[in-house]
């Protein structure tokens, strides 16, 4: 798999994460499908998220399902192979309703680390 620590690994999901949340502070769904540059930089982070969760071992992944590690890669795939048909609208609800939930556990995760 990877050489980086899984902690390395959660912290490049969580960087990811954060600069989404920082990219789309204080938008709403029309200026964000309206803003090329922030929904590209959007879908390159769930890439850079998914790419790190698909290097975490999978023992780990096993025992933390608190994660939804098959949704987190897979939403990278339907991204990366996807990208002419990439569905900013669920984009749009993926990081207003999934992410906010998905970078807690990410910091529970990782300072349950500690």
């Amino acid at each position: 798999m990877s050489r980086r620590s899984v902690r390395l690994l959660l912290d490049d999901m969580l960087e990811a994460a954060e600069r989404i949340e920082r990219y789309v502070a204080g938008m709403d769904q029309p200026a964000f499908l309206a803003d090329e540059k922030t929904s590209d930089a959007v879908v390159r982070n769930l890439e850079i998220l998914g790419e790190a969760a698909a290097h975490v071992p999978e023992e780990f992944r096993a025992s933390t399902p608190e994660l939804e590690w098959p949704r987190v890669v897979g939403l990278r795939n339907r991204v990366v192979h996807g990208y002419f048909a990439v569905d900013l609208e669920l984009v749009w609800r993926i990081v207003v309703s999934d992410l906010p939930v998905l970078a807690s556990r990410l910091r529970r995760l990782r300072d349950s680390l500690d």
